[in-house]
């Protein structure tokens, strides 16, 4: 059986964790972007039906900001690279040198 050691397993189970914590974060960040993203465009849109505007002006910061949620949410919800794919990277960036 291939045993590693004591030190490695720590050191493999501290970045699992780190790797972990950061993808928690990102998950509770993109939440949060939501969330102000609806509640500042409900207020938008309960602002424009109180004024009896004709034109729909929300539209416009909800496109804008929708645009950059959904690059948020691409950003936090895309898989990681595979191994094989960072290793074949490194193995191009190694040859350009």
């Amino acid at each position: 059986m291939d045993e590693q050691p004591l030190g490695s397993v720590r050191t493999d189970d501290e970045k699992l964790r780190q790797q972990a914590v950061e993808e928690l974060r990102k998950r509770r960040e993109l939440s949060g972007h939501i969330l102000a993203y609806l509640t500042v465009n409900t207020f938008l849109v309960v602002i424009w039906y109180l004024t009896s505007a004709s034109f729909f002006w929300p539209a416009f910061p909800m496109f804008g900001w929708g645009i950059g949620v959904i690059f948020h949410a691409w950003d936090v919800l895309s898989p990681q690279p595979s191994e094989t794919a960072v290793q074949n990277a490194m193995d191009r960036i190694a040859h350009r040198h």
